[in-house]
């Protein structure tokens, strides 16, 4: 048997969804509750899935995953939502849930779901599977540097100056520090030092050897 947390702020859709869970033999809806307190008062219950909205009233969705996850790992969170955007769906597998649905979701789906998550599967659906290749693909795209900017780089490896890079590519200083600055947020980094390290382990600039 499946114990089942179901976990949303709106009355009838938590009462909906706990009635219709209990009428499969395998699972058991152990508590339904409305706020991340409530729920995470019901986790001694020892649920295998909490089936949870990502809107709850007193915490934001994925905080409300972390919460659940630090308190028993062993506890596999299911997001069932009504938003499909891209930052809050990315959140919400950061934080740790084993699949994402949206409430249109076929019921008997959502049954077939939550018994795969709690075998320990993932269940990701192919709309919500190719939103996330997407925002990665851009992702991607968004740290690739552009010809300029490598060039930029390279001589931030060579120890220029900014003032010196904007001679040596006859380029306004002010240009070579709005380059630096796309570097440094491509890169994820805080400093001139940070992106020379960033630029070695992807293998765009090399040390250069003293002679």
């Amino acid at each position: 048997m499946i114990r089942v947390v179901v976990a949303d702020d709106h009355p009838v859709v938590r009462e909906g969804l706990a009635r219709y869970l209990g009428r499969d033999l395998d699972l058991e809806v152990v508590a339904s509750v409305g706020t991340a307190s409530d729920l995470l008062d019901a986790l001694p219950l020892n649920p295998d899935v909490v089936l949870l909205d990502m809107h709850l009233p007193d915490m934001a969705g994925p905080d409300a995953v972390r919460a659940v996850r630090d308190a028993n790992a062993r506890i596999r969170v299911l997001a069932l939502s009504s938003f499909s955007d891209p930052e809050l769906v990315e959140a919400a597998f950061q934080a740790g849930v084993s699949g994402y649905l949206l409430k249109d979701v076929d019921p008997q789906a959502l049954r077939a779901a939550l018994k795969e998550v709690a075998r320990g599967g993932d269940v990701v659906p192919p709309d919500i599977r190719r939103m996330r290749e997407e925002a990665a693909r851009r992702l991607r795209q968004a740290s690739v540097l552009s010809a300029r900017e490598r060039e930029v780089l390279e001589l931030i490896g060579q120890g220029l100056s900014n003032a010196d890079i904007a001679r040596k590519l006859f380029i306004s200083e002010k240009t070579v520090k709005t380059h630096v600055s796309h570097i440094l947020a491509k890169f994820g980094v805080a400093d001139r030092t940070g992106a020379i390290l960033e630029g070695l382990r992807r293998q765009l600039i090399r040390v250069r050897e003293t002679p």
